[in-house]
């Protein structure tokens, strides 16, 4: 794959000081895509080989895993451990900092489920006042 497949349509990252959001905005970005939060809560319980974690992220695509990895792999967030093998075994786990962040994403997570029939309650009614919108 080229560099250019592993690149997002994100804005391009802002000069340091020139705003006060200095690179706020790249990391929300990252710890907040959909894909970063399901792979962060499946890596925090351990190590994992690809194959492991497509099949325990419902509806990830191969591809879209294998970016989500190397950029939390770029952002330091996940190791990634190449066994000597035939064929190659390779092992992704959170390292100290991607570990950090794991209670944040687990309270994530765990008020999404808890609130999830009243925003689903709160959508349809919204819906139903607002039919033809187009926002879904």
């Amino acid at each position: 794959m080229s560099v250019g497949h592993t690149e997002g349509t994100a804005p391009p990252a802002v000069v340091c000081e020139e705003h006060e959001d200095c690179g706020i905005r790249d990391v929300l970005d990252r710890v907040g895509d959909t894909w970063t939060v399901l792979v962060v809560v499946e890596l925090a319980r351990g190590e994992r080989r690809f194959g492991v974690l497509q099949r325990a992220v419902d509806g990830i695509s191969q591809r879209m895993l294998t970016l989500t990895l190397r950029r939390l792999e770029r952002d330091g967030l996940v190791s990634r451990t190449v066994f000597p093998t035939i064929p190659p075994q390779v092992e992704y786990a959170l390292t100290p900092l991607g570990r950090e962040m794991t209670h944040l994403i687990k309270a994530l997570a765990d008020w999404s489920l808890d609130h999830r029939d009243a925003i689903a309650a709160s959508r349809r009614g919204w819906d139903e006042a607002h039919p033809g919108s187009g926002i879904r």
